[in-house]
């Protein structure tokens, strides 16, 4: 098996800034994987929240070619990618798990989705993201995304314009579901005080409103809400749901965040075995970077993945949403294909 890869770069069409941060854009990195005269393709982006730059990802691209070429059959290397999870970050081994499903669903002629035994795969709504903007820009936003079909939207949170942003939003898409996502910038106590205030809002769900690591104080909130609450960076891996279970209502479950499709279905299994909900959701990426969790949106309450359309030249397609809805073809793979 052969390793290669190309960088490109990912700009958004507006900045994108939430509580922790604001960013204009991204590197991201392409994965080919070919075998017998066939190609898989994946995608990592950088993030300084993972701690991933592009040095790191080429330099550990260039270690791992010559240890994937050992490998005769694309089938051994994905029953092998668990062991990998000590040695590479979890958005590098995405990407390579994504190649290798890709390789195999082109070389069986099927869908990805119909290759893990999924055979039917229906439209999905994803949301969009409105980030941390003056609320009249919010209402702005908002009117926009009504008039190309979207139902679900995902507001940031953070600041002292929280409400009046929220209100904007809500005024503009009064039947919309609203994901509110502080981004941990919020206290617990201030949590239940906002969602008690924006009660007439119909909130419909909270994703990780305070920092990681104390996840009794999520179920503290969760006590006091009647509002969903979801846990993300406390809900990394299979290890993180015990604690979990009974404290937030679900977890969110992102591709570069848990090491690929083999991981997310191994967390979302156990999730829904715990009576936990789950949320997809998305770093900023190209359509193929965002393509193998739309493969798996069937298990989903909540689809957050509209990382391509934030973008000012997404170099794939395949995957649509640009309406709301995610939509794949029946080509082979994770059904992407170059823009130009």
């Amino acid at each position: 098996m052969r390793l290669g890869w190309r960088t490109y770069p990912l700009r958004l069409r507006e900045p994108l800034r939430i509580s922790r941060s604001t960013m204009p854009g991204r590197d991201a990195v392409q994965i080919d994987l070919s075998h017998d005269g066939v190609t898989g393709h994946g995608e990592v982006v950088t993030s300084v929240y993972y701690g991933l730059d592009l040095v790191a990802i080429l330099d550990l691209l260039a270690r791992l070619r010559h240890r994937v070429r050992g490998y005769g059959e694309p089938e051994r290397l994905l029953a092998d990618l668990p062991a990998l999870a000590a040695e590479l970050p979890a958005g590098v081994l995405a990407a390579l798990d994504a190649a290798v499903h890709d390789l195999l669903g082109r070389r069986a002629g099927m869908p990805v989705h119909q290759w893990l035994g999924r055979p039917d795969f229906s439209p999905a709504p994803t949301a969009y993201t409105i980030g941390l903007v003056s609320p009249e820009d919010a209402a702005g936003a908002a009117r926009a995304l009504a008039r190309r079909g979207f139902q679900l939207v995902k507001v940031k949170c953070g600041d002292a314009a929280d409400p009046a942003r929220i209100a904007a939003v809500r005024a503009a898409m009064p039947d919309a579901r609203l994901v509110l996502d502080p981004n941990g910038a919020w206290t617990a106590e201030q949590t239940v005080r906002l969602l008690d205030t924006l009660r007439g809002h119909r909130i419909d769900a909270v994703e990780q409103p305070i920092a990681p690591g104390t996840p009794r104080r999520l179920a503290w909130i969760s006590a006091r809400t009647d509002v969903p609450v979801i846990a993300d960076e406390d809900a990394a891996t299979v290890a993180h749901l015990d604690v979990l279970v009974g404290a937030v209502t679900g977890i969110n479950i992102k591709i570069a965040k848990c090491g690929g499709i083999h991981a997310a279905q191994r967390i979302a299994a156990t999730a829904r075995g715990y009576g936990l909900d789950l949320m997809l959701g998305c770093l900023v990426a190209s359509s193929l970077g965002i393509a193998p969790a739309v493969h798996l949106t069937g298990d989903a309450r909540w689809i957050d993945l509209d990382g391509h359309l934030l973008l000012a030249d997404d170099p794939w397609t395949g995957i649509g949403g640009h309406d709301g809805l995610l939509r794949l073809t029946d080509q082979p793979g994770l059904g992407v294909r170059a823009a130009r």
